[in-house]
């Protein structure tokens, strides 16, 4: 036996996982892997190819751009050979295209790592980070993950203009000298709810200098509200937003793995230091760049998804249920104490949504706008299902 190994002064025998894990930093001991939903794998292999409606995800289900696909399998002919570490052509057109400087952008596999990554950047056990009730749950995630005291502001609150939307008072209200790190997303997973641009411009103006304040706009394409503006036009007021997109939604790269966040060039640099090597690959950054030079392809799954949206609310509301407001490509329904048994039934006839109990809303399930036919077979798969006796207002369970 090798030193050190088995033995009773290593922290590692035969209780295997639990003796591992007494050996990891404070902040992951108590972790919990974020949870994807369904085995999506195993239940297309159940359902058969092109049986399964899958809801669950927000993925864009019209597919990516004609070019970006064309890009993605010329890239391929280069497989051998490592990506630009750099992402230089993504982030000139990136640049391009938000009318900002490519010192400001930072490449990421997905926003998803890049949120992780401001955490383990900024926050720690004297540096807190503070979301709103009902947020994403990576937040919370990355800030366990560096050991970070979490402030969590209510989502119910008189000036939240919606139900269970963000309340920008309350989130300033529990900023303190201790926090380091906002995260608010807008529009907000999973709740499809916005802040409007007025509300936002006056909580950055609330928030100390201290305090670095990442807007996740990976659902911002989809937005088409009046009221509605990206933070990116407040990053020249603000050296400590950030704001971070994805090419997961609405360009349809999900299985890519392409975010980027925009900053102020000092804060990338920072950033830059703890990015992984070529953590964007040859293949994402060809299809990516594609993706958004083809500025058509981009709009025609913004109207379908407009067009879609509101038809599927209506439907939904005539069923009895309860729907939130949603700038996204997705919406949050109450099925009152029968979101569990009708999620069920739907899984059951082919239909996959996400259910909502790990978000603290287990009265709701997270569907995705799809093309019309596949709206159509959910609404068909709910009739099926169990008589309905949801709530038509509002529930706060």
């Amino acid at each position: 036996m090798k030193p050190g190994i088995g033995n009773r002064g290593s922290g590692i025998g035969r209780n295997g996982d639990a003796c591992f894990a007494a050996l990891a930093q404070p902040g992951i001991r108590a972790l919990k892997a974020y949870d994807p939903g369904h085995d999506l794998v195993a239940l297309r292999r159940r359902f058969g190819a092109g049986r399964l409606v899958e809801l669950g995800a927000n993925e864009n289900p019209y597919g990516p751009s004609p070019a970006a696909r064309q890009a993605a399998l010329e890239a391929l002919d280069t497989a051998h050979r490592y990506p630009d570490p750099l992402g230089g052509g993504l982030k000139r057109a990136l640049a391009d295209r938000l009318g900002v400087a490519p010192a400001q952008l930072l490449l990421g596999n997905g926003s998803h790592e890049l949120l992780m990554q401001f955490a383990q950047v900024f926050a720690g056990p004297d540096a807190a980070v503070a979301m709103s009730q009902h947020g994403f749950a990576v937040y919370a995630l990355a800030a366990q993950a560096a050991g970070a005291p979490l402030q969590f502001a209510p989502a119910w609150a008189p000036d939240a203009a919606m139900p269970r939307g963000h309340a920008p008072n309350a989130l300033a209200s529990v900023v303190s000298a201790r926090t380091r790190l906002l995260y608010l997303a807008n529009p907000n997973n999973p709740t499809g709810t916005w802040i409007a641009a007025d509300a936002l411009a006056a909580l950055l103006a609330r928030l100390p200098d201290e305090v670095i304040v990442v807007v996740d706009e990976a659902y911002a394409e989809f937005a088409d509200a009046p009221d509605y503006r990206s933070a990116l036009s407040l990053l020249p007021r603000h050296r400590n937003l950030v704001v971070t997109r994805t090419f997961s939604k609405a360009y349809a790269l999900a299985g890519l793995r392409v975010g980027y966040a925009v900053a102020d060039a000092g804060l990338i640099a920072v950033m830059e230091r703890l990015r992984e090597s070529f953590n964007a690959n040859s293949v994402a950054l060809a299809a990516a760049t594609a993706a958004l030079e083809d500025e058509a392809h981009l709009q025609r799954v913004v109207s379908a998804n407009a067009q879609q949206r509101p038809l599927l609310a209506e439907a939904l509301r005539a069923r009895g249920c309860f729907v939130h407001p949603s700038q996204t490509n997705f919406l949050l329904a109450g099925f009152g104490d029968d979101a569990a048994a009708v999620e069920a039934g739907l899984l059951q006839r082919g239909v996959v949504v996400r259910p909502m109990a790990g978000y603290g809303l287990p009265q709701c399930l997270r569907i995705t706008v799809g093309t019309a036919d596949e709206n159509t077979r959910l609404l068909r798969a709910l009739d099926e299902t169990t008589k309905p006796t949801y709530p038509a207002t509002d529930q706060r369970g």
